[in-house]
């Protein structure tokens, strides 16, 4: 999954034990389905909790 505003993706990389052992992580983004308008077409999308504040904070001093 990745966010269709920022391109936000999954990470890779390594936890690292206290004896230095390299076991493989993935870092997942916050996804959160949700329905906007756009273009005044009701549209569902894919965005991450980030670009969700952004929005909300655009809408409400837009009020």
């Amino acid at each position: 999954m990745k966010c269709e505003i920022c391109e936000k993706r999954m990470l890779f990389g390594h936890n690292v034990s206290h004896s230095k052992r390299h076991t493989r992580k993935i870092s997942m983004p916050n996804i959160h389905k949700i329905k906007a308008e756009v273009e005044g077409k009701a549209v569902r999308l894919h965005i991450c909790t980030r670009c969700l504040r952004t929005q909300n904070k655009l809408v409400q001093s837009a009020e």
